[in-house]
């Protein structure tokens, strides 16, 4: 927000747009034209020309005029009368013109009468093209419509004259002229209400030029209590700049609605809390309409301060004003702070350590790492890294990766900025795996979170047990008759309790409960089979959870909460018996915020899916494994559930969740291909049981030998990624096993190249640049991936790749924000939630720590009404995302998001207490050799692991020759121009840490061999008899062609000439020389060729 100072605080803010207003009564005549219709369908009406040939034609519905030959300046023109000016208002002058040559015509608005003064005054340039043109101005003087003894009247004048010499026509249509008008007729609250409704509020006092009311708190929904204005008409398309004074005390944000009194409640203007404090406040909102609402009917226009909280406070308003507008709304500019980005958090002591600056510099900048003091640490040059398209940023990039000190308050300057700071240290991620690991328990649903265990701030009553206003999960029905389920419905009810709820909404999804689900059970699992990870980190009494102190690890109960949920979602009768279901929720949206407990909406069952279905196979044979130490009973439980579910799904494999799923209340999770969950149920059963049954479904589905990992790792609608992930890791007998972790080594190795060539160093590539809905959170399990990929190598670039690609979450991004809540400077805080909705409601609490938001988003056809108002002029990819309470498809928190960054925050923690064991270097990437064509390029390229990561010196050796270093060949490539000097040459590269040195295979640079290829023909000579005749010619080829020159007499056979094996033949010029043609064969080891014939004429006399 930008704020001024003008008397009181005043402040610019671009709108949001979204959800629903209250009805009450009143209306105010709509905003148009100021000159009447501007189109001439029925004639000239009050235009006027003068100094035309002809009659005035209107009979196009344009107005023409004909301009004879030679006429003055001021001779000819077209004029409308009468016309008022204000001075200081903002106008908008736009029409349609054409002319049949090309020729300039002079524009104004003026005066008719001297002085002749104008307060717009254009030279459009005009050709038959009929050319739209639109001019905004500010008036600097008035005029009346009406002349009077003091001023001339208004008009607004084309002058048509003296422009050219030839005659021509001129044609005018749609003129318009629009200013700022104020379409409220009650503006001030300093002596009463007027035509405005208050309710849900007491009586209103009125004292000081204000209205002030009470709140009295309680309430669920803002528009539980508002003021609101009834009857305006509203047009899309038009500018507006809604301007209100106000103040609250204690300091609570409002909620302030342009939008329909009815219908659909849509609305074409947003702010979900418009910042109020105890001091009167004046804040502008400009915006433009993308909805039309008239002002009378059923559903008319609305201005409406929705001002319902769960805490009381005292509202005041003291004026308002609404008014169209000429200017369009700035574009959103977001406060991105210092351009020098690093990871704000801070890096390991043992990892890499790389920044990006935003710079318009072409030329390597000097950078200072400074530590708490203001002490230089380290200091060196960036490297330039051009235009980067996904923030549209051109940038730099630092490395100091060398430095191992450690503290806190680290800063880097470069280019004469400051980033944020920093710390370098090796805990820096322990709490995170925690953090992350204990939003879940918050996030539960038909339990309260006790106070005892998170604090007074997180602490709420259950949801959805029953108790009024809820209706409660006790006894759950299914959906009404639905065309998009063909009219399917049930006879049951089911006790649905438990679980957690999946968003920032009361809703409950299996399918990405399950992702969620296997990755909280694969982050313990992995302290199973990850020699790396830190014993005990995840056992009982790590989390913050009532189940603390039982004997389980911690993490294992909290997944049992939402797998204990899952299994009550199995359908127990009719068509699909056996299924579970897709997902339960409410029957309508609710508004922000609101309590789980005071959700008063009809909750249903949906239709019951394969998708979830094998969503609960596999978790539940996950869990069974898992649990088999802890709970022997359960585990059984769980493995019957999810061989029941398996077979369940093969008897109805295409029972899809359809898209239109998602206009009842909650989002459909659709998705018609469920090849990826059928291998994802066959694995996992598979491990567990060690059965063929489930190894036969596991090998002979198309999948597993597919690459399954696409650009952003899993997700709840691709969870093939799972299941190579648990077959590479999780010890098991199936077939193949190697190429299966092969695969995912691969697949780490291309997100690798991706982030060597992202500036931001991002794991993140969509397809076309653009970033999806939740572009962290595919961010997050792509790391998963590489982490693995570490896991089964032990190499330390997939480590290295996997703590840079944090650096991204963390605020080395193109926004400067960490998008995890309470980890770094400047965090994502008002995610989309009905609960922790402090921006809404300042007695309800932010996110707590660890919070991943889902990022930035620039699919415009999923933005929600704040980020369409706010990037109406586009967004580059990376800077789509918007840290508001209202743009849940950029700011969106869920289960499935938080258990991917749980994943990756336990494995960072595990690799942050101390430096690896050196391991010495081993080659795993042998070079290979390269044949060329001369001139060319040869690239070869070596690669080995070790701990810490060697470094690499390329050596050479040609003929008998020692090996040499080649110079600055010190990355894993080494790019070669071939020359004849490099035919054979022999290269190798040689790997060294502190550990040991490893030497990689020799690999030979070849010239490839070229046959002859005549490039210069011997041309003909005519020679005296007597003289010396010469002819040349040219070939090139690899080797370099020999030379043999012969000669034939007439259409003899072709004799080699004896000695001539230069370029250049000179023979003597005799009686013999008489019919002879001479031509050169060129030949090398790849073949000969042979030039055109040369002639030789023979000359008597001169």
């Amino acid at each position: 927000m930008v704020s001024r100072t003008r008397g009181r605080a005043r402040s610019a803010v671009s709108a949001g747009v979204a959800a629903a207003a209250l009805a009450v009564a009143g209306a105010v005549p709509a905003a148009g034209s100021l000159i009447g219709d501007g189109s001439f369908d029925d004639g000239p009406g009050a235009w006027v020309a003068y100094g035309h040939e002809g009659e005035v034609d209107t009979s196009t519905g344009a107005l023409c005029v004909d301009v004879p030959a030679g006429s003055a300046q001021y001779g000819v023109g077209v004029v409308l009368n009468g016309v008022a000016i204000e001075q200081g208002s903002t106008y908008t002058l736009s029409y349609t013109a054409s002319a049949t040559t090309d020729v300039t015509i002079r524009a104004l608005i003026g005066q008719n009468g001297a002085p002749y003064g104008t307060v717009l005054d254009t030279s459009p340039a005009l050709t038959s093209t009929p050319t739209p043109v639109e001019e905004v101005f500010t008036a600097t003087a008035s005029y009346p419509a009406t002349a009077t003894d003091e001023s001339p009247e208004g008009q607004i004048a084309f002058q048509l004259g003296g422009f050219t010499d030839e005659a021509w026509t001129f044609c005018l249509d749609d003129v318009e002229l629009s200013s700022d008008a104020e379409l409220l007729p009650h503006t001030s609250f300093a002596e009463g209400l007027g035509p405005w409704g208050l309710y849900g509020a007491s009586d209103p006092r009125f004292a000081d030029g204000e209205m002030c009311v009470d709140l009295p708190g309680g309430q669920s929904n803002p528009w539980d209590a508002g003021l609101a204005f009834t009857g305006l008409p509203v047009e899309e398309g038009e500018n507006y700049v809604l301007s209100f004074t106000a103040r609250t005390t204690p300091a609570t944000p409002v909620r302030v609605i342009v939008g329909e009194a009815g219908g659909a409640y849509r609305t074409a203007f947003e702010q979900a809390s418009a910042p109020l404090g105890t001091e009167a406040t004046t804040l502008d909102y400009p915006f433009t309409s993308s909805l039309t609402f008239p002002a009378e009917g059923e559903a008319p226009g609305q201005l409406a301060f929705h001002l319902g909280k769960t805490g009381a406070y005292e509202f005041c308003i003291s004026e308002v004003s609404l008014t169209t507008s000429a200017t369009p709304p700035p574009p959103y500019e977001p406060d991105t702070g210092p351009r020098v980005r690093v990871n704000q958090v801070g890096y390991l002591p043992h990892g890499p350590k790389r920044a990006t600056v935003v710079t318009d510099a072409t030329q390597a900048l000097p950078w200072q790492l400074l530590d708490a003091s203001g002490e230089t640490v380290a200091e060196g040059t960036t490297t330039p890294a051009g235009h980067d398209e996904s923030s549209d940023a051109d940038v730099h990039v630092v490395d100091f990766s060398d430095v191992d000190v450690t503290g806190e308050g680290f800063t880097l300057v470069a280019d004469g900025e400051t980033s944020r700071p920093f710390a370098i240290a090796a805990d820096l991620y322990e709490q995170l795996r925690y953090d992350a690991l204990n939003y879940f328990y918050l996030a539960r649903s038909g339990t309260p979170i006790e106070a005892e265990i998170v604090g007074e701030e997180y602490a709420r009553e259950a949801g959805h047990v029953g108790v009024p206003p809820n209706k409660g999960d006790t006894d759950v029905p299914c959906i009404g008759p639905r065309e998009y389920y063909d009219g399917w419905t049930c006879d049951y009810t089911l006790d649905v309790t438990g679980g957690w709820y999946d968003a920032g909404d009361h809703g409950k999804y299996v399918v990405n409960g399950g992702i969620s689900v296997a990755q909280l059970l694969s982050t313990y699992e992995r302290t199973l089979t990850a020699g790396s990870a830190r014993e005990g980190a995840l056992g009982d009494s790590t989390l913050r959870l009532p189940e603390r102190g039982n004997g389980v690890p911690d993490v294992l109960d909290e997944a049992r909460w939402e797998l204990e949920w899952m299994l009550k979602m199995v359908a127990p009768a009719g068509e699909y018996a056996g299924l579970v279901h897709h997902k339960i929720h409410d029957e309508g949206w609710t508004g922000l915020p609101l309590m789980p407990a005071d959700d008063p909406q009809v909750r249903s069952l949906h239709r019951p899916s394969t998708a979830a279905t094998l969503n609960l196979a596999a978790v539940a044979a996950q869990g069974a494994r898992l649990f088999r130490e802890y709970d022997a009973a359960f585990a059984d439980t769980l493995l019957a559930a999810a061989r029941d579910a398996y077979a369940a799904a093969q008897a109805h494999p295409d029972v899809y969740a359809p898209v239109e799923a998602g206009s009842d209340g909650g989002g459909p999770y659709d998705d018609r291909d469920v090849r990826d969950e059928f291998y994802w149920a066959a694995a996992e059963l598979f491990v567990t049981t060690g059965e063929e049954q489930y190894a036969a479904d596991v090998t002979g589905s198309p999948l597993h030998t597919a690459d399954v990992f696409g650009h952003g790792g899993a997700s709840w609608g691709s969870v093939g990624p799972l299941a190579r992930l648990t077959l590479a890791t999780v010890p098991n007998d199936l077939p193949g096993v190697a190429d299966v972790r092969a695969s995912v080594v691969a697949a780490a190795d291309g997100y690798l190249e991706t982030q060597a060539a992202h500036a931001w160093g991002s794991v993140y590539s969509p397809p076309g640049g653009q970033y999806e809905w939740g572009s962290n959170s595919s961010v997050a399990n792509v790391l998963v991936i590489i982490a693995t990929a570490y896991d089964l190598t032990g190499e330390q670039r997939y480590l290295d790749g996997v703590l840079e690609g944090l650096d991204y979450l963390f605020g080395r991004n193109a926004l400067n924000q960490s998008y995890v809540t309470g980890w770094g400077s400047v965090f994502s805080q008002n995610q989309h939630s009905r609960w922790f909705a402090a921006q809404l409601d300042p007695a309800l609490p932010h996110p707590p720590a660890g919070s991943l938001a889902g990022g930035p988003n620039s699919m415009t056809s999923t933005w929600d009404p704040t980020m369409q108002a706010a990037f109406a002029q586009g967004c580059a990819p990376a800077r789509c995302y918007l840290d508001e309470i209202s743009s849940w498809a950029s700011n969106e928190i869920t289960i499935n998001w938080n258990s991917v960054l749980s994943w990756v925050a336990s494995f960072v923690a595990d690799h942050g207490q101390a430096a690896p064991v050196a391991v010495a270097p081993e080659v795993t990437t042998q070079p290979q050799g390269v044949t060329a064509a001369l001139g060319a390029t040869a690239t070869l390229t070596a690669a080995a692991s070790g701990t810490p990561a060697p470094t690499v010196q390329w050596q050479v050796r040609r003929g008998a020759g020692a090996w040499t270093d080649v110079p600055g060949a010190t990355s894993g490539t080494l790019t070669v121009t071939v020359t004849a000097q490099e035919d054979g040459a022999r290269y190798r590269a040689v790997f060294t840490n502190t550990a040991g040195t490893a030497t990689s295979q020799e690999a030979a640079v070849a010239v490839q061999r070229v046959a002859p290829a005549v490039t210069r023909h011997p041309a003909a000579v005519s020679a005296r008899l007597g003289s010396w005749a010469t002819f040349d010619a040219a070939a090139t080829g690899y080797p370099a062609p020999s030379v043999r020159w012969q000669v034939r007499w007439f259409r003899g056979p072709w004799l080699p000439v004896p000695f001539a094996s230069s370029s250049t033949l000179r023979v003597p010029v005799t009686p013999l020389a008489y019919g002879t043609q001479y031509r050169a064969v060129f030949t090398n080891a790849a073949g000969s060729a042979a030039t055109q014939p040369a002639a030789l004429t023979v000359r008597l006399g001169r």
